[in-house]
């Protein structure tokens, strides 16, 4: 009897323990869950604050921007425009033309983070009095609507990106342009931008004058002018640099530091003054150093020479594209060279270094002794003249050499003659 007393008390224990054993877990689950629940709305309230702050924060950027393009001056012209202030840029529009004869903006490092997408809103300015151009001017023109002020340059904003849609920010621009060369300008600016953690001041508009085509398309609603160059003014006030590019409205073949020129020199075509409050202008608009707007594997490019300047018969590293399968002389400066243990050959390039080299020529192993000279070490960074067939590797322009007489060093007494 005793020890069936004894398990009867041992079941009610085992009973009892379950049951506070399944309350305690019933509490700290109950626990868990109020603390799942405050930690979860802790950071809902922690990025509903955060958006806040981040709205807060690209307002204020978008008010620097207004005072730091204010600080360095509107450009200066003499055409009829209105100037309209939006949040993330400033633009003089020319009715007459119905684009902007001038658009101002500034790069922000802020663009190397930016995600913001591409809207493709375009639409009218209604800050713009006298009405802009619209999508029926554009629409089967051949023509794109080319942005002056680029959208990626504002990815850092939702509100700047947006206002790049504008059709006041638009100008006809030719595919060939706006999606090539015209492209690869913008994104070196970003890139320098990006590079030196620095921002800059970019003004860019078509080269307006009176006698300039315009838009012929069906259903047009406005008369839009076709520019026949572009151009961009680049200022690093930061470093008191500056620099111009004009590019036509069409193929561009060079590279595209063979269209910078100083920004007096854009002053000078297009009748306007830029950035009007900076001091110090002989620093920053008449000196051009190319090399110092090259980054990465474009820097230490060049100029290819001008033709013109050659002597007949002779054409520059881009023209050889336009020669391949002759025997022609091909001018240029060696900027990069290379010389390969493994095959024993010598690669020279001309104006540009690989891999965005435009024309290159090699020496190869049974062929350097025909050679008095180390040619990877004697013609470097020296211009040359070389003459061979043209042929083409990979679709670069390319030339193999033979002996020493192939190439004539350019020196500064006969590049004068020339």
């Amino acid at each position: 009897m005793e020890s069936l007393s004894n398990m009867h008390f041992n079941l009610r224990y085992l009973i009892l323990l379950i049951a506070v054993s399944s309350s305690m877990a019933s509490i700290s689950q109950k626990e868990t869950e109020k603390e799942i629940t405050f930690i979860s709305t802790k950071i809902d309230s922690i990025d509903l604050q955060r958006e806040k702050l981040l709205v807060k924060l690209e307002e204020l950027k978008l008010n620097k921007i207004q005072d730091d393009l204010s600080a360095v001056g509107n450009p200066i012209c003499s055409e009829e425009i209105e100037i309209i202030y939006h949040k993330a840029m400033i633009l003089g529009y020319n009715e007459n033309h119905e684009q902007a004869q001038w658009v101002s903006h500034i790069v922000l490092p802020d663009v190397e983070e930016g995600n913001v997408s591409r809207t493709n809103n375009f639409r009218k300015d209604e800050l713009v009095t006298s009405g802009t151009a619209s999508k029926a001017d554009y629409w089967y023109s051949g023509y794109d609507r080319g942005h002056l002020a680029p959208s990626a340059d504002f990815r850092w904003s939702k509100t700047a990106l947006s206002e790049s849609y504008f059709y006041s920010n638009m100008a006809p621009q030719l595919p060939e342009l706006n999606r090539e060369k015209w492209a690869e300008l913008e994104n070196a600016i970003r890139e320098y931008v990006i590079e030196n953690k620095i921002q800059v001041y970019v003004v860019t508009g078509g080269i307006l004058n009176d006698s300039l085509p315009r838009m012929q398309n069906k259903g047009r609603e406005n008369e839009v002018s076709i520019p026949g160059f572009f151009y961009k003014v680049i200022l690093d006030n930061y470093n008191h640099r500056g620099i111009g590019f004009v590019m036509p409205n069409g193929n561009c073949n060079y590279p595209i530091m063979s269209y910078a020129i100083s920004i007096d020199s854009v002053e000078a075509l297009t009748g306007i003054n830029f950035f009007s409050k900076i001091k110090d202008e002989d620093l920053t608009e008449q000196k051009v150093d190319i090399d110092i707007w090259q980054l990465g594997t474009k820097k230490g490019n060049v100029t290819p020479l001008n033709p013109t300047t050659l002597e007949k018969g002779m054409i520059n590293s881009v023209q050889a594209q336009y020669n391949i399968g002759t025997k022609s002389t091909v001018c240029g400066t060696v900027v990069s060279t290379k010389y390969s243990e493994k095959s024993g050959a010598t690669f020279l390039n001309l104006d540009n270094k690989f891999p965005n080299q435009i024309f290159s020529a090699t020496i190869w192993k049974d062929n350097r002794a025909n050679f008095s000279y180390i040619p990877e070490v004697e013609l470097k960074d020296r211009k040359v003249c070389i003459t061979g067939n043209i042929t083409n590797n990979k679709g670069t322009p390319t030339m193999n050499i033979s002996n020493e007489k192939s190439i004539k060093i350019i020196t500064e007494e006969n590049e004068g003659n020339q």
